[in-house]
Order: C-alpha cells, then structure tokens, then sequence
C-alpha cells in the first residue's frame, strides 16, 4: 500500500496519535520533548506514567532511531532544543556509541534506542503493567 500523495507529488506522513490521560496532557515539559522528538524524526515513540512506580521520574519516554547517527542526531537536536525551552538541568548518557542515549530531563527520562537495542532491553515491559500510555506512530 502507498501512502497518499500531495499535491507537490511527495507522499504524505500519516500521523496517529492516541490521547494520553489529561495528566499528561498537562506536563509542559512531555508536551515539549514529544513535539521535539517528533521535529526529529524518532521514530515509534511511547510514554509510560511512573507515578507511582518510581521516585526517579514523572515519566519516560523511549523512541527510536534509524541507525547510530539517527539516534545520536535526535538526543543533539532534543538536547539543543530543551536547552532552548530553558532546561539547564539536564543529564545526557551514551552519546559515544549512540545505540542507547538517555537524556535525563528531571521529571521525564527520554531513551532513544536503535531499534534492535530497544526490543533487546525492553523498557516498555519492564515499566509497564499494560500498554504504553501513549503511543505515537509517524
């Protein structure tokens, strides 16, 4: 199946988003890191609520990247951006290697994973009692 066409002739994204619980709606600083990792281009990006489940965070996210330089390029570009948005506050691991980068935001932890290091740890299962709490596929 092709994706639809625009007008320029270019295929167009179809982009699904399932709504999140309207806690997390509210979370500004969520809101901002899904938006930037979405401009990056991660790809199958999941929320899990850790309310409740650990002290270390509000909530995680874990995305993916195409490659070790996809990866590497989403944390840069997250990095740059929250910086932007007024995050001085934040922890980045893994940039070396790039399989697996966190980006530790204070109340929400961003993993971006290649996507066979990301099936390997499985933090969804890990954190998760059911589904992801937000799912969005680009």
């Amino acid at each position: 199946m092709t994706a639809p066409r625009q007008k320029s002739g270019a295929p167009k994204r179809a982009v699904a988003v399932k709504s999140a619980p309207k806690r997390k709606t509210k979370n500004p600083l969520l809101t901002s890191i899904l938006s930037h990792l979405q401009d990056a281009k991660a790809e199958d990006i999941v929320t899990i609520d850790l309310n409740g489940k650990a002290l270390i965070a509000d909530g995680m996210v874990v995305a993916s990247g195409r490659s070790n330089r996809h990866v590497g390029a989403i944390a840069d570009q997250l990095v740059e951006k929250l910086k932007g948005d007024g995050r001085k506050d934040l922890r980045i691991e893994g940039m070396p290697n790039a399989d697996w980068v966190l980006v530790d935001a204070g109340d929400v932890i961003v993993h971006i994973f290649r996507p066979e290091v990301r099936s390997f740890y499985n933090l969804e299962k890990l954190w998760s009692d059911h589904a992801p709490d937000e799912r969005v596929a680009v």
